[in-house]
């Protein structure tokens, strides 16, 4: 069976390579465009890109599936298409083109969590369970018949890239199963049901920890953002990086964003217990141990994080 494989985050790379490896006959990779990474903003092509290069694997760069895009996908001529965090819209013109459409390999348990960011919400929200679908894409966001499914707990200490990266692989098994049960004529997609929730992408401000909130809400919205956009909070006007915190619920004399040493460990108010501090970045500086960095500030006395 010819497949076109669309993805461009390193997240999407185990998929293409379980998919090459199932000896599926991956005719051409979607991706998106080189992007700037880093300080120099070298520009930079993007993980599937490069491991498709890697695997000899003709690519199509594509920001959007506009008609140039789309008549390369029909050049290619697929009976499928497997698409893995893309990054962009498939239009009608491009669904129709493979005979057994695209099939998603989507982060959560649809239909929770329908959009670009399932993975980060589903942490934030505090959900004990999650998973992954494959699903028939069709225009509604995220709304077509599923193929399969499989479960993932969430651990207490996950953040959603330690998460993520667990579902990468198990996904990537799910979907070179559900290719096969289409090529074999034996794959019969459900309709979704269930309560809808949607996970829009994570923007900068979705970091910003809210020191009134309860502690564990913190915890898991700190997990959630990490590795990107990062969670973090402001020191005199300025930009202050945190990673995960942990819970103190021996700590509850603190009020909201005050912060203090308790023993050896940096402690930071919030609306219910404590929570400690584990690594901090301060603005123009490197990412540091907590301890160091109250062991470089003249007293903690005054120090409140907005």
């Amino acid at each position: 069976m010819r497949v076109l494989f669309a993805g461009t985050p390193a997240v999407a790379v185990p998929s293409l390579d379980t998919l090459v490896n199932a000896g599926f006959e991956v005719v051409a990779v979607l991706t998106r465009p080189d992007a700037p990474v880093g300080r120099k903003r070298v520009l930079t092509p993007s993980p599937v890109a490069q491991r498709a290069a890697d695997l000899g694997i003709d690519v199509i760069h594509a920001a959007r599936l506009d008609a140039e895009a789309i008549a390369k996908i029909s050049a290619v001529q697929p009976d499928v298409a497997a698409i893995v965090a893309y990054g962009g819209l498939v239009p009608p013109a491009a669904l129709g083109i493979p005979r057994h459409g695209w099939v998603n390999l989507h982060f959560s348990l649809l239909p929770a969590w329908r959009g670009a960011a399932p993975v980060q919400r589903s942490v934030i929200a505090g959900d004990d369970v999650t998973g992954a679908v494959t699903f028939q894409l069709e225009e509604g966001l995220d709304t077509g018949p599923v193929f399969g499914t499989l479960t993932e707990a969430v651990k207490p200490q996950d953040t959603a890239g330690d998460l993520l990266e667990r579902l990468s692989h198990s996904g990537a098994v799910l979907l070179a199963q559900t290719l096969s049960a289409i090529e074999a004529g034996k794959a019969s997609p459900q309709p979704q049901s269930g309560e809808v929730s949607l996970a829009p992408k994570l923007t900068l401000e979705d970091g910003h920890l809210n020191w009134t909130h309860p502690a564990l809400a913190i915890s898991r919205q700190a997990r959630g953002v990490t590795p990107e956009p990062g969670a973090w909070t402001l020191l005199d006007g300025q930009r202050v990086k945190l990673e995960p915190v942990r819970l103190r619920p021996d700590v509850t004399d603190l009020p909201p964003g005050t912060v203090s040493l308790h023993g050896k460990a940096v402690v930071v108010g919030t609306g219910s217990h404590a929570v400690e501090l584990t690594r901090i970045q301060p603005a123009g500086k490197r990412m540091m141990a907590a301890a160091d960095w109250a062991r470089g500030m003249a007293s903690l006395e005054s120090v409140v994080f907005e």
